[in-house]
């Protein structure tokens, strides 16, 4: 028998090769170019001619370190963050409790109803909530001045911007989660309930002895995927508030924006963005090893 050229491929290589190309064109080879320019100081100027481009080293990162403007977008971010992602994941799983509960009339119409933001288009949803927060026309400042408060200029105040665009985005994803828990909660065995009710197990101890470990895993990517979603934020402040006022809303993707694609300093938008990215890896590891953690004990 001859001997082969060469040795024999795994089909199985030929079905992940195009799923795999994609994941370099489109993720890997962007995060290496970004990591690149994050060393450079990459304008407009450099677009037109690139001999004005210049290594820098860790310049871009030393702004960073200095830069007021960089501690107020991620203060912004992590409040936006550390604040509205556990009241997502607690509207979200209450909800799903409700959606879940037998002999619920027109539960499926109420999941629909609860779900409709979800796939509603964000920027949308941003610019009727603008109205809706208007200091003069706003339905809920009318809503306010009906019951004895006085109006508020919701936007425009530094001390209520970010919480009321937390509103809007808790509103808007908690509808994703819900059926995420939904599915969860329908997946965990009747018999476990029957047995802890059998022991004298009212509602409360079911919920934290049946419920809440038989739902961490779910629990744990709903977490995850709400803490990198918190992270990123970006459509909402720029269509309602567009940072202001005061950077009071500003976050680290909207500043990212504005370095890299209104002053064109690319270099320093790119560093922002490795800043970014290392942030949501750090909180992503931090959720998993509390996870395995929990699990172990």
């Amino acid at each position: 028998m001859r001997t082969p050229l060469w040795p024999p491929v795994n089909p199985a290589l030929g079905f992940v090769a195009p799923a795999l190309l994609l994941i370099a064109l489109f993720f890997v080879l962007p995060v290496a170019a970004g990591l690149v320019l994050s060393f450079t100081d990459f304008d407009i100027y450099a677009l037109g001619d690139l001999d004005r481009l210049r290594w820098i080293g860790f310049d871009n990162y030393r702004r960073l370190w200095n830069d007021p403007l960089v501690g107020r977008a991620l203060g912004n971010t992590l409040y936006f963050t550390l604040v509205g992602g556990p009241l997502s994941v607690l509207c979200s799983l209450g909800a799903a409790l409700l959606m879940t509960r037998p002999g619920l009339p027109g539960a499926a119409v109420w999941r629909t109803a609860l779900f409709l933001p979800v796939v509603t288009s964000l920027v949308a949803v941003a610019v009727v909530w603008r109205y809706l927060y208007h200091p003069l026309y706003g339905a809920l400042n009318h809503l306010m001045a009906w019951t004895g408060f006085e109006p508020i200029d919701w936007l425009g105040d530094a001390r209520t911007g970010m919480p009321a665009i937390l509103l809007l985005a808790v509103w808007k994803n908690f509808g994703f989660n819900m059926v995420i828990f939904i599915a969860g909660l329908q997946s965990i065995p009747a018999r476990l309930y029957e047995a802890a009710a059998l022991d004298g197990a009212g509602r409360w101890a079911q919920f934290r002895h049946v419920t809440l470990p038989m739902l961490a895993p779910t629990l744990a990517f709903v977490a995850i995927v709400t803490l990198i979603g918190h992270l990123q934020v970006f459509a909402e402040p720029y269509v309602m508030t567009q940072g202001g006022p005061a950077d009071a809303t500003l976050t680290v993707a909207l500043l990212m924006y504005r370095e890299g694609f209104r002053w064109w300093k690319l270099g320093y938008a790119s560093a922002l963005a490795l800043m970014l990215f290392a942030l949501i890896l750090i909180g992503t590891g931090l959720q998993t090893w509390l996870r395995r953690r929990g699990a172990r004990s």
